[in-house]
């Protein structure tokens, strides 16, 4: 199976330190971000993967390599400008198979183990579904969540007026993790900008998509703040983290 890691944003909420340094590759106790992600895809047996840049994308390249010191083989795909999550998956395709692969956005932390992948992969071929989607509780930041998990499937949820009037309706929050079928991004030409979300939905409308809630560690790398949190609780990992720490 292989791997895609989204790497192409600006991290404007991220200024000024992504002025001169991609955001993947802020440092996170010791380590790029990026490399906390190849490191666990190494871990877990992978070894292709595709990480596609548009910012600062020379500085990724360089620093990463060809992955062979992280025993993978690393193969990019550059964007004169970020077509969003689609988009940049969409370009990539012919780098990613005919098969399920593994997306991850690359300014997260998270310790879901991505050696799930290749079962979720199979799931997708036998059940001829498009997607499938790591859900985490909603965080500070993102109270609303944006999908329902209705018994293993991914449901869009209901309208905000329905949902006001739905209390127990619960939402979960997207963690940037996926597993797609590239006949998702069938509708998504090559080099136009395309957000994820729609697509997902639409999966989920068909009902062909499934989805799972990972109860472990999450953080949405988005503010100067969360990194210097994270940072913190990786370099000392046995300190107790405080609740907002958590998604």
């Amino acid at each position: 199976m292989r791997t895609m890691i989204l790497a192409a944003g600006r991290g404007e909420r991220m200024r000024p330190l992504t002025d001169v340094c991609p955001k993947p590759l802020l440092p996170a106790g010791g380590m790029p971000l990026i490399g906390w992600h190849l490191r666990r895809l190494a871990g877990a047996g992978f070894r292709e993967v595709v990480i596609n840049h548009a910012w600062l994308g020379e500085q990724i390249e360089r620093t990463l390599g060809d992955g062979s010191s992280w025993g993978l083989s690393i193969r990019y795909s550059p964007e004169s400008q970020a077509l969003e999550t689609a988009g940049g998956i969409a370009q990539a395709l012919p780098m990613l198979g005919d098969d399920p692969f593994l997306v991850i956005n690359g300014d997260i932390w998270c310790d879901w183990d991505p050696a799930r992948a290749r079962s979720i992969g199979q799931q997708l071929t036998a059940l001829d579904w498009l997607a499938w989607c790591v859900l985490v509780d909603n965080p500070e930041h993102h109270p609303a969540g944006d999908f329902v998990l209705d018994g293993g499937r991914l449901d869009g949820g209901l309208p905000d007026a329905a949902r006001r009037a739905d209390a127990d309706t619960p939402r979960l929050t997207f963690s940037g993790i996926g597993i797609y079928h590239p006949r998702l991004f069938r509708s998504v030409a090559r080099g136009s900008r395309a957000p994820l979300a729609p697509l997902l939905r639409q999966a989920a409308a068909q009902g062909l998509a499934g989805a799972e809630r990972h109860d472990g560690r999450w953080t949405d790398v988005g503010t100067p703040q969360r990194l210097a949190r994270l940072d913190a609780q990786l370099t000392n990992p046995d300190a107790p983290s405080r609740a907002s720490d958590r998604p």
